[in-house]
């Protein structure tokens, strides 16, 4: 206090405006760490329940010596180290795309460092954006600069990096029908302990009730579940943690030397080829470490590591560590070790509370992969579906009812058809790794490319975890026969789903820059045509962003007429995840000023909020107009597109009075320039939205795969997908719709 008194008035109020603040980034930190117990760290949580009986499934349960379990252990604890702390919370999450994680995010970010991206966003779009005008900074080494030199140039590597990307993504998806499948009939089978006699139907019917009551919670937002769910896994992790720790000093002290690294030597050496098989059990272990990064746009870096580094970790190695120590003195029990390693006293409230953490642990991967889906579909790589942003404070958060419900019923018809964990375990491992060392893959171009680091670097990261993530992966692939074909089917359908939806979508948008019309050539058809111009102004979107769109040229040979402003409107999502509001509007004018004829990009962001087509069509004609109450000042660009920033008081003022009252006062329109006031009794005149209902055909003479692909396959996908104007939030009454054919 006394440092305090020796300050003046202003410095002690801002010192206490510095101390609120700190206090109040600490509070939110603190909140989201709690959070991201219920929607983060659940499947990595619940490992327990099934990592020691799918390890001694196999062969190895004929080596039931203590060196094994013991080594069994080691395994463990050096995998949990290596992989989740040291990979995920100490590397992989730096690599964050401006707060974003995931396979899409890493790929993003290599984009904007190089041109390797296939997913093109025009330069146009991209002009005048801050997250790219940071980038870069720094200069490429000169093995950074050959790599990107060879990657730039040759397109098959593009391509295939690309192909890598979206199978890791695939396989994420995958794991959100396998995770909730596997951790909820685990936990739901350890009712086996005390009733014996349970039919296997029993089990099935009431992990599916408990399935099904998962997916229909989905709808209320990763915000309230993660607070309703992360009392449940706190309370979880310090049950297991608390037994753990009973059963080391109960029945074996001594498993704390499996902490050295010698008995994984042991564990090779004396079971040989068996103890290699095992790898696909110990795996699991390690399942949701990848969520830790997938999930990161809901939460923060930070956050995520606090509550892994403070509780999940500690807690995890103290219960593999006791059902070690258990396991060493009762080897009869191996396929049902955790549960009967649970004192008698409390294993029913230890039992509901398992239940409850499973549905914890499905939630990880849900959110992850609403997160992933979200990101595919901003950047043309899926299907357009309904994305419901769930929280006003944090970005992230959002729910896809349509993926929701494929996921439930694709998790039952899993639970129906294997009905036993060991099965879907085989599954399981298999889609785990394969992300893991696909994100070990690409994290290897960020070490280069991004971090502009040495290869010494780049190769020791891939050597020590993508080695060990190979040798686990080889384990996971014998079992490919015994349910590990799941996740390649999976992965195999939803990779083609992206491929396609992507093809289809870069022939349609190759047809439109090929068949564009110049604006001197739709000016020449006027007087042959009879071309009139209406009252109002009309919006017309497309995905070019120069030239006219052919839809367009179609509309105006077939009725000679269109508004007296035209404004050809082109939304494109960048490869950034966000995009300021006063960064996201270019708009230029095209042709002489008579014409009233302007162009505008509206730039979003991969994780940015869509707005409904009221709030838009109000913020983009006060852009519009600030554009002219300023036109005279954007003279130096040339007539290329400007940004146009917030408007200003007046134009904003002016604009939505003009909403609301048919008729300003005379006072309120001073400052403003004639072609605003024109600008705004066109809107009076009413408002249209042209936009192409396109069907995409292939040629005649191409290939029978490619009229497949086109005409069938992406056909089919664009039929059932939600149309671009119920995604844009387009209102009916106002909408006119131009069909076309275009043959690719």
């Amino acid at each position: 206090m006394s440092s305090l008194a020796s300050f003046g008035p202003q410095d002690r109020a801002m010192h206490v405006r510095l101390s609120v603040s700190i206090e109040k980034k600490y509070r939110s930190t603190l909140i989201l760490a709690y959070q991201s117990f219920g929607v983060v760290y659940g499947d990595l949580s619940t490992s327990p329940l099934y990592v020691y009986k799918s390890t001694f499934s196999g062969r190895l349960r004929l080596h039931e010596d203590d060196e094994e379990i013991f080594g069994v252990f080691s395994l463990i604890f050096w995998t949990l180290t290596l992989i989740p702390l040291v990979k995920y919370i100490i590397l992989v999450l730096r690599a964050d795309d401006n707060g974003e994680g995931g396979t899409f995010a890493l790929y993003s970010l290599l984009s904007r460092h190089s041109r390797l991206s296939l997913l093109n966003t025009p330069q146009e779009a991209a002009e005048h954006l801050s997250a790219y005008s940071n980038e870069g900074s720094g200069k490429d080494t000169k093995t950074s600069a050959l790599l990107k030199e060879f990657l730039e140039k040759s397109r098959t590597s593009r391509v295939v990096l690309l192909l890598v990307v979206m199978l890791g993504t695939s396989m994420v998806i995958g794991d959100g029908v396998l995770t909730p499948t596997m951790s909820v009939l685990a936990a739901i089978s350890g009712m086996k302990v005390k009733v014996p006699n349970l039919h296997e139907n029993h089990t099935v019917f009431l992990a599916c009730t408990v399935l099904v009551g998962l997916f229909a919670l989905q709808h209320y937002g990763t915000h309230r579940v993660g607070f309703m769910f992360a009392p449940i896994l706190i309370v979880w992790l310090l049950c297991i943690g608390s037994v753990g720790m009973y059963n080391i000093f109960r029945w074996n002290p001594h498993i704390v030397r499996a902490l050295s690294p010698y008995y994984i030597w042991d564990l090779f050496k004396k079971p040989g080829r068996d103890g290699w098989r095992s790898l696909g059990g110990i795996v699991m272990c390690i399942t949701g470490a990848e969520a830790m990064f997938a999930d990161l746009g809901h939460f923060s870096q930070l956050s995520i590591r606090i509550a892994f580094v403070g509780v999940v970790y500690p807690c995890l190695v103290l219960a593999y560590m006791g059902e070690a120590a258990y396991l060493s003195k009762h080897k009869a029990d191996l396929q049902a070790s955790f549960f009967k390693s649970i004192p008698e006293v409390v294993f029913w409230p230890v039992f509901v509370i398992a239940t409850l953490a499973t549905v914890v642990a499905s939630q990880a991967i849900i959110s992850a992969t609403f997160s992933l889906i979200n990101q595919c579909t901003s950047l043309k790589c899926f299907p357009r579906v309904k994305v419901i942003h769930t929280s006003n404070q944090i970005h992230g958060q959002i729910y896809i009812p349509e993926i929701n419900w494929l996921l439930m019923c694709l998790c039952l018809a899993v639970v129906v058809g294997f009905r036993r964990t060991d099965l879907i375990g085989n599954a399981y491992g298999l889609a785990v790794i394969t992300v893991m060392f696909v994100t070990t893959c690409i994290m290897s171009l960020v070490i280069l490319i991004v971090w502009k680091r040495t290869i010494l670097e780049a190769l020791a990261f891939v050597l020590v975890f993508g080695s060990l993530e190979l040798l686990y992966l080889s384990a996971c692939l014998i079992k490919v026969p015994k349910g590990g074909w799941l996740p390649l089917l999976l992965s195999l359908a939803f990779t083609s789903i992206m491929c396609t939806w992507y093809y289809g979508s870069t022939k349609k948008q190759e047809f439109e820059l090929q068949n564009k019309v110049s604006l001197d050539q739709l000016l020449s058809m006027g007087p042959g045509l009879g071309m009139v111009r209406v009252p109002g102004i009309c919006f017309t979107y497309s995905d070019i962003v120069a030239g006219i769109p052919p839809t367009f040229a179609h509309f105006v040979t077939n009725f000679p007429a269109f508004h007296q402003v035209l404004v050809f409107v082109s939304i494109k999502s960048v490869e950034v995840p966000r995009i300021p509001p006063a960064e996201r509007f270019l708009i230029g004018r095209i042709g002489p000023k008579q014409y009233w004829i302007f162009r505008c990009i509206v730039r979003y962001g991969y994780k940015d909020v869509h707005k409904d087509s009221f709030e838009f069509e109000d913020r983009l004609v006060s852009k519009l107009a600030e554009f002219l109450q300023h036109e005279d000042d954007q003279e130096e660009w040339g007539g290329r597109l400007c940004v146009v920033g917030t408007p200003s008081n007046t134009v904003a003022t002016a604009v939505e009075r003009r909403r609301t009252v048919r008729f300003l006062p005379p006072g309120e329109e001073c400052g403003m320039r004639d072609e605003v006031k024109e600008l705004l009794e066109f809107r009076e005149a009413g408002v249209a939205y042209i936009m192409g209902h396109t069907y995409v055909k292939a040629m005649e003479s191409s290939s029978a795969i490619k009229k497949l692909v086109v005409n069938q396959v992406y056909g089919f996908l664009r039929r059932n997908c939600r149309g671009p104007a119920v995604a844009l939030g387009i209102p009916h009454t106002s909408l006119i719709e131009v069909g076309m054919v275009y043959h690719v």
